[in-house]
């Protein structure tokens, strides 16, 4: 077993620094680079297809930058550059995270036929005022073209995560300057803005979520990835989503490990379904909490015709709504109930709540066997800071399981830490030493539960004061009340405990696998053996290759 530090890593920030980075809200922001200078970009769209045209749009304090774009994925290809290109300062409205930053197209280049399906870094690179480079980082996606694909893997990126905790302009679905008072976040967030930093390219000794420090005894909780971040200059939410963190490295495993792999955005899912239809296998990783109702479809439509939907990702737990032809994405979350119109002469099983609201109708489980209301949080802050950082396996005999030499009992995954941030589960009870799901926990028919996990979604201790905690029970008690109406303490009695799973089922002439954890990727960046023979085995039998 992995021999963890007992002393959590120093940034070189002072105690009131380190609160700072929890507490306080420090985002991207044009200007902000002071004196020196700066460069941003973005796209007008998540992704293209081969021989359509991108269009980008820069904002740089230098009259001209170059940019190079690279793919990213096992290896590194540039695919195209250019210099010498000219910029101006444009200028930006201070709500731009919900607006868009309006910015005016500053070049346009073309998507190779030759190109292959992936993601496309770019890199913009100028010079400062004080004569030293100033850059920046873009993403875009080159999705497949349409037909059949046999023996390819689809993986669909999570943007509708991406986007909700993109912190470039002030706000995201999670903090903001809207609001009367500008302390609010947002409800609705624009796509035309640059991504925050980190969450494109990351050093690789970056922090992930999940506390990699054995925790004394009454030890107040830390959050060593936002130290970080705060130390750094990165967003404070590199560490909880983006290409960076998360969606890259399943990709870069696929290639590395011999697969065919396309990569698509959600929007595809949204806008244009019949994407899955080429794939035999069609995968989601990471941290892919936000979707849509048409998402949703469109996987569920997949499998029910015989495909085969493959989830190493957590926290499934809201419902979004896009609009301006997929250019704004809104979550009313918390607030839904109160704001969103969707409540008020709308379709109310639209609104954007969290999935296991009644008044929707459609329980998360009912796509991926899991939800996230039965989670949540494992092995970071408050939540388990001393837990599995595996999965526990119940039934090693399982096809999945095939090659890996894994018992009843046995962790999976615990010393590359698969287990957390943010976990997936259901309600389950133990029958002669084996999980099942409960009568009323929404499971699908034939669910097998595999492995189980603890999760909270409250930082409890008895030794520790609630003020000292970032999470505290804020989660816990709107689940309470979307579930029971209330947020009482009888009730956030109910829901706090949670479990993160992996589950297995079959649905019409598919088949879904699901580890229901965000740091399942952890294992294979990390070259976890076990891990990868797990992921391989799924992968596999999904491709029709055993």
């Amino acid at each position: 077993m992995t021999q963890l530090p007992t002393e959590f890593p120093n940034f070189g920030l002072t105690p009131e620094q380190r609160r700072e980075a929890v507490r306080g809200h420090y985002y991207e922001w044009p200007g902000m680079d002071g004196e020196r200078g700066e460069i941003w970009g973005y796209s007008d769209r998540f992704s293209y297809r081969p021989g359509e045209i991108v269009t980008l749009f820069v904002s740089s304090s230098a009259p001209h930058f170059s940019l190079a774009v690279i793919r990213d994925g096992d290896s590194e290809t540039k695919v195209f550059e250019g210099s010498g290109l000219s910029a101006r300062w444009q200028n930006t409205p201070d709500q731009c995270s919900v607006q868009g930053c309006g910015w005016e197209a500053s070049f346009e280049f073309r998507v190779g036929d030759d190109w292959p399906s992936g993601a496309y870094r770019v890199a913009l690179l100028a010079e400062g005022r004080d004569g030293n480079p100033i850059r920046s980082h873009h993403l875009f996606i080159v999705a497949p073209l349409p037909g059949r694909k046999p023996g390819r893997l689809l993986q669909v990126a999570a943007t509708g995560t991406w986007l909700a905790y993109n912190t470039w302009g002030g706000s995201n679905h999670y903090q903001g300057i809207t609001g009367p008072s500008r302390d609010q976040y947002a409800t609705m967030v624009s796509t035309q803005r640059p991504w925050c930093r980190g969450f494109v390219v990351l050093p690789k000794d970056a922090p992930r979520v999940p506390v990699e420090v054995a925790v004394p005894p009454k030890t107040v909780p830390r959050y060593p990835h936002m130290e970080w971040a705060f130390a750094t200059g990165h967003s404070k939410k590199y560490a909880s989503s983006g290409w960076a963190s998360y969606d890259s490295h399943f990709f870069r495993f696929a290639e590395r490990a011999g697969y065919q792999v396309d990569l698509a955005s959600q929007h595809e899912l949204h806008f244009s379904p019949e994407i899955l239809d080429g794939y035999d296998c069609v995968v989601f990783v990471g941290h892919d909490e936000y979707w849509t109702w048409e998402m949703r479809d469109a996987v569920d439509n997949y499998v029910e015709r015989g495909g085969r939907a493959a989830r190493f990702a957590g926290n499934f737990m809201w419902q979004t709504r896009l609009e301006d032809q997929g250019r704004r994405q809104v979550c009313y979350k918390y607030k839904a109930r109160a704001e969103d119109p969707a409540y008020r002469g709308g379709d109310v099983t639209r609104a954007t709540n969290s999935w296991e609201a009644p008044e929707i109708g459609r329980p998360g489980s009912a796509t991926f066997g899991l939800n996230a209301t039965r989670g949540v949080y494992a092995g970071w802050g408050g939540c388990a800071p001393r837990g599995v950082r595996g999965f526990p396996v119940y039934r090693p005999e399982h096809w999945a399981f095939a090659g890996t030499g894994i018992y009843y009992g046995d962790l999976l995954g615990a010393d590359s830490h698969v287990y957390g941030y943010e976990v997936d589960g259901l309600d389950f009870e133990i029958r002669g030493g084996m999980p099942y799901p409960t009568a009323e926990s929404g499971a699908p028919d034939g669910l097998q539960v595999l492995a189980v996990g603890m999760a909270s979604q409250v930082e409890e201790s008895a030794d520790i004061p609630i003020e000292d905690q970032f999470l505290t029970d804020e989660d816990g008690r709107f689940t309470a009340e979307t579930l029971f109406g209330e947020a009482s303490d009888a009730n956030l009695d109910k829901v706090k405990r949670g479990n993160g799973m992996i589950v297995n089922f079959p649905r019409g002439k598919g088949e879904v696998f699901h580890a229901g954890s965000c740091e399942w990727v952890a294992g294979l960046l990390r070259q976890d053996a076990m891990v990868e023979r797990v992921t391989k085995n799924v992968l596999d039998r999904y491709l029709g290759k055993s």
